[in-house]
C-alpha cells in the first residue's frame, strides 16, 4: 500500500476478559524490529491487554516459537513480527514463503495470530512501515491478533450443539439412547 493512500481500520475490539498476548520477534534487524515491537505493545495496552515478549534468531523461528507457546502456555493469541529485505540470493523467498504459510497454517488450526513479518525490496521500505508513527505494521498486526480474538470469543460463546461433538464424547450406536452402546 502506498503511504499517501487512506485506508479504513476496524475500530478496536472491546474485551470484558482481559486478553494476554505473546510477541515472537526476530530482531535481526534489531532498529526495525524495535518499532514493530513498540507498535504492537502499544496497540495491545490500549485494548486493555498484557503481553510477554519472545526473541527468535530469525523469521523462519517465529512460527515454532508460537506454535510451542500455544502448547506450553496460555496465551489468548500472538503477534509474529520480523523483517526480511531481499538479498543476492533465493534464500529471501524461503524464509518469506515458509515463514508466512507456516503463520497461516497455524492460524487455520484456530490460533489467533496477527502477521507482522515484513517481506521487503530495501531496508527504506522496511523502515517507513515500521515506524510507529508511519505505517505502524506492528500495531497493525496486534489489531488482527486482537480481532480474532474477539471473534474467537464470540464464537465459543455462541456454540449451540449443532455440528461435530467436542472431543471426549463418545459416538452413540444407532438406537442407543442411554449410552451402553458405543460405536
Amino acid at each position: 500500500m502506498a503511504a499517501n493512500e487512506d485506508h479504513y481500520v476496524l475500530p478496536r475490539p472491546d474485551f470484558d476478559k482481559p486478553v494476554k498476548i505473546l510477541i515472537v520477534v526476530a530482531p535481526y534487524y534489531k532498529d526495525i524490529a524495535d518499532q514493530l515491537v513498540a507498535g504492537a505493545k502499544a496497540e495491545i495496552e490500549a485494548a486493555g491487554g498484557s503481553w510477554e515478549l519472545a526473541e527468535m534468531p530469525g523469521a523462519l523461528e517465529v512460527p515454532t516459537a508460537i506454535g510451542l507457546a500455544d502448547r506450553c502456555s496460555n496465551f489468548d493469541g500472538y503477534v509474529a513480527l520480523g523483517c526480511v529485505i531481499r538479498g543476492e540470493t533465493t534464500h529471501y523467498e524461503t524464509v518469506c514463503n515458509d515463514s508466512s504459510r507456516a503463520l497461516q497454517l497455524l492460524g487455520l488450526q484456530g490460533l489467533c495470530i496477527g502477521n507482522g513479518i515484513l517481506t521487503v525490496e530495501t531496508r527504506a521500505q522496511a523502515e517507513v512501515r515500521a515506524e510507529v508513527a508511519g505505517q505502524n505494521k506492528g500495531g497493525g498486526a496486534a489489531a488482527a491478533a486482537l480481532h480474532l480474538i474477539a471473534l474467537a470469543r464470540k464464537w465459543a460463546a455462541e456454540r449451540k450443539g449443532i455440528g461435530f461433538k467436542p472431543q471426549g464424547q463418545e459416538l452413540l450406536m444407532a438406537g442407543d439412547t442411554d449410552g451402553s452402546k458405543t460405536a
